[in-house]
Formats: structure tokens, sequence, C-alpha cells
């Protein structure tokens, strides 16, 4: 009987221990699947809808992008005017580029805004792999939802939200991304008349 006993006690813990714990195994699963190339595995952990709708305001950089245009018949100036700006201004990069394996990958790693470079890029080498990338910080931690942080050498956070959508299912519903704007792609300058260069 007692033997009964310490049995459910075990089960119980575990089982405790493993709710809890299961923010963290997700934080992993797809940082392996995303250096994978799993898709399949990726579309089982995260919620690309959710994803996509929480990083396009950080990637417009302009709250005001998304406030409701005005109505031509009540304000046409200020109608007018929105169109204008709105054609003037850059335009915002795309979500997607945050969203291939590679750049999830990176994300994961803390590369922050400068994962969108990683689009159409190689995955990351073997040794990268989820034993050698920066471990997750927890930020929050609560019944049905749970924030980690991954920082890179210079401070910047980058910020992952799980949600529970069972009792130990967690999917990335949220990215946050560091301050500033996405970086431009880098492009190799190529030297001219200059044998004496760095060698590589």
């Amino acid at each position: 009987m007692k033997f009964v006993g310490r049995l459910i006690v075990a089960f119980i813990a575990i089982a405790v221990i493993s709710f809890f714990a299961a923010p963290g195994v997700a934080f992993f699963a797809v940082r392996s699947a995303a250096e994978a190339n799993d898709a399949a595995g990726l579309a089982r952990l995260v919620d690309y809808a959710a994803v996509r709708q929480s990083l396009r305001p950080q990637l417009d950089g302009n709250p005001a992008a998304m406030a409701p245009a005005p109505s031509f018949m009540e304000d046409p100036i200020g109608a007018v005017r929105r169109q204008i700006e709105q054609a003037a201004a850059p335009q915002a990069p795309d979500v997607e580029v945050y969203l291939t394996p590679p750049a999830l990958a990176a994300l994961t790693r803390g590369e922050g805004r400068y994962a969108a470079q990683r689009t159409g890029g190689p995955l990351p080498s073997p040794d990268a792999t989820t034993t050698g990338g920066p471990m997750p910080k927890p930020v929050y931690w609560g019944m049905n939802r749970a924030r980690m942080s991954v920082t890179d050498e210079g401070g910047s956070e980058t910020i992952f939200t799980f949600e529970r959508k069972g009792p130990f299912e967690w999917k990335l519903v949220h990215i946050g991304l560091p301050d500033g704007v996405a970086p431009a792609p880098t492009r190799a300058v190529p030297t001219v008349g200059n044998s004496a260069g760095k060698g590589g």
C-alpha cells in the first residue's frame, strides 16, 4: 500500500513539474525545429497568425499607422494628408521575413531584428544547436501564459510569449523585438586594385 501511495505522489510531482516546465520545453522545441528546418514541427509550436499580428506594429515603427484613417466626408483634408503620408512613408519590412525557419532560429539565439537577414541565408551550423545557443530567462510564468527573454551581447532582449493550449501544450503567440528598426541587409563590397587586403 505504501508503494502505491509513493507511486501516486511521484506521479503527481512529475505532472506538476511537467506542467510548469512545459513553456521552457516549448521554447527549445521551437529552436530545435527551426534549426532543423522542420516546417511541420513549427506549425504545431507556433501560432503564426498571432505572431504576425504581434510583429506588424513593431515593424511599422509608427503608432499612428495603427489608427483608423479619417473619413473623407468628416475630414477631407485629414484624409488626403493621410493618403499622402502613407504614400511617402517607407515600406515597412515584411513580417514574413521573421517567420522563416532560419529567422526563427536566429530569434531564439537572441539576434533580434538582425534575424530578418537570415531569411535566405543558411541554417545554423551543427555546432550552433540548442545546446550552444543562449539560455532563455523567464520573465513571467503563469497558468496560461509564460514569457521568456533572450539577451544578445549588447543587452537587447527578444521576448517570446507562449500561451497554453492544453494541459501540456503551449504555443508561441507573440515575439517582442528589441527597440529600433530592422537593419539593412549587409552587402559585400568588392575591393578593386588592392591585392594587399586582409586575408580571411
